[in-house]
C-alpha cells in the first residue's frame, strides 16, 4: 500500500537503541496479564521496564551534557570560543528535548494495568457490560488525558479525518478482507471449538448484545493498540519496531478475549497489518472500518456457531 501523500513524515529514530530494552519489559506484561495470568509478574514486568527506561534516559542525559574533550594542541581563545559555542547549542538544544521514553512507556503502563483490572472473559450482561466500558474507555481516556494535560505533548491522537480520500486500492482491500474472514474465520471458530469462549445467543437480545459489543471492543482495539501504544512507541523506534511490540500487547488481550488455540496465527497477522495499515494511511476511520468488516464476519460466525442451520448457507463450514 503506497503512503499517503497527507501523511507526515515519520520521525528520525535510531535503528537500534538500549531502550528497546524496557519497551519489551513493558510490552511483555501484556501477555504476563492477559495469558498465563499471573498478575504480579505483570507488576514486576512494568516495574522493571519503568526503572530501566529511567536508568537510560539518565545516562543518555548525563552523555548530552558532557562537554566534548579538549583538543590539547588547539590554542587556549579557540579552546575557550568553542567552549562557549557548545554551551549555546547545548542551551538551544534543551528547548526542543526528544520525547521522553520514561513518559510514553508510562502512558502503555498506565493503560495495561487498568485493562488488567477486570477479567476479560465475553459475557453479556449489564455488569460485564459496564465493567467492559469502565475499563477499556479508561484505559484510553487517562494515557490520553496524561499525555495532554499533564505532560503537554499531544504524543496520543485520534486523526479521524486523516488520510484524506480512500484510493482504489484502500476500496479492494476492504472487499479482500470480507472475502478473507468469510473463507477462514468459520473453519477457525468452529473446528477449533473457540467459539464456546464466547456465551451462547440464541434470542434477538442477546444477538443484539453481541454484535453492540464485538464491535466496540474492535473500536476500542485500534485506539489504544494503534493511536496508543503503537503511536507511542513510534516516538523512539523505527516502525517494524514499534509495530512488532504493540503486537505482542494487542494478540495478548485477544488471547484472553477468547482468540485462542491456533488463533495467534490469525491475530498477529492481523495486528501488524492493520499497524502497517495505519503508518501508511494515517487514517483512524479506515483502520476501523477494516477491523469492524472483520468484526461483522466474526459475529456471524459466532451467532451461526451456537445456532446450527442458522446461516447453514452462507458459511463452508
Amino acid at each position: 500500500m503506497p503512503a499517503h501523500p497527507d501523511a507526515p513524515p515519520a520521525p528520525v529514530v535510531a535503528a537500534w537503541s538500549w531502550g528497546l530494552v524496557p519497551a519489551l519489559f513493558v510490552c511483555l506484561a501484556a501477555p504476563a496479564f492477559f495469558v498465563v495470568r499471573v498478575p504480579w509478574l505483570g507488576w514486576l514486568l512494568l516495574a522493571a521496564g519503568l526503572a530501566i527506561a529511567l536508568l537510560t534516559a539518565r545516562t543518555d542525559a548525563g552523555d548530552e551534557g558532557r562537554p566534548p574533550p579538549l583538543d590539547r594542541a588547539e590554542p587556549d581563545g579557540q579552546r575557550a570560543e568553542r567552549a562557549v559555542a557548545g554551551s549555546a547549542t547545548t542551551a538551544t538544544a534543551g528547548i526542543r528535548r526528544p520525547p521522553s521514553l520514561v513518559r510514553d512507556l508510562s502512558l502503555i503502563a498506565a493503560g495495561l494495568l487498568i485493562v488488567s483490572l477486570i477479567p476479560l472473559k465475553a459475557e453479556l450482561d449489564n455488569l460485564a457490560i459496564l465493567r467492559f466500558a469502565l475499563a477499556l474507555g479508561g484505559a484510553v481516556a487517562v494515557p490520553y488525558a496524561i499525555s495532554r494535560w499533564v505532560f503537554r505533548d499531544h504524543a496520543i491522537r485520534f486523526p479521524w479525518r486523516g488520510g484524506g480520500r480512500w484510493t482504489r486500492f484502500q476500496w479492494t482491500w476492504l472487499v479482500a478482507v470480507l472475502v478473507l474472514g468469510w473463507l477462514i474465520l468459520p473453519f477457525y471458530f468452529i473446528t477449533s471449538g473457540v467459539y464456546l469462549n464466547w456465551p451462547v445467543v440464541d434470542t434477538p437480545e442477546l444477538i443484539a448484545r453481541l454484535f453492540v459489543g464485538v464491535g466496540a471492543v474492535g473500536i476500542w482495539d485500534e485506539l489504544f493498540f494503534i493511536c496508543t501504544c503503537l503511536a507511542l512507541l513510534r516516538r523512539h523506534f523505527p516502525f517494524w519496531q514499534a509495530n512488532l511490540l504493540q503486537s505482542v500487547v494487542f494478540v495478548s488481550f485477544l488471547w484472553e478475549l477468547g482468540y485462542q488455540a491456533w488463533g495467534p496465527l490469525l491475530t498477529i497477522p492481523f495486528a501488524l497489518l492493520q499497524g502497517f495499515i495505519f503508518m501508511k494511511t494515517r487514517s483512524l476511520t479506515y483502520v476501523v472500518t477494516v477491523h469492524l468488516l472483520f468484526d461483522a464476519v466474526v459475529f456471524l460466525v459466532l451467532v451461526h456457531a451456537h445456532n446450527p442451520g442458522l446461516f447453514d448457507g452462507l458459511f463452508l463450514v
